[in-house]
């Protein structure tokens, strides 16, 4: 999963303005994706609705797997 946000983040902001971290815990998987504050607002979107899809995809393709993933994004 980190692969598939990693991928999704790259296409809109480009390599060196985020860092993706994993928080493992049990069968919980937090992605949080730490952006830099002048590109957050392109990764949001106008309502959310860029991180809203991005966290649909995640959801979707994690199905039939044995872990539950979330993703956050918050500004560094």
């Amino acid at each position: 999963m980190k692969d598939l946000v990693d991928y999704i983040v790259k296409s809109f902001i480009g390599e060196e303005s985020y860092e993706i971290v994993l928080v493992e815990d049990g069968d919980k998987v937090d992605i949080r994706v730490m952006v830099d504050k002048d590109k957050i607002s392109k990764v949001i979107g106008k309502g959310g609705k860029i991180a809203k899809a991005i966290r649909t995809l995640v959801h979707s393709s994690s199905r039939g797997s044995d872990q539950n993933y979330n993703v956050y994004f918050e500004e560094r």
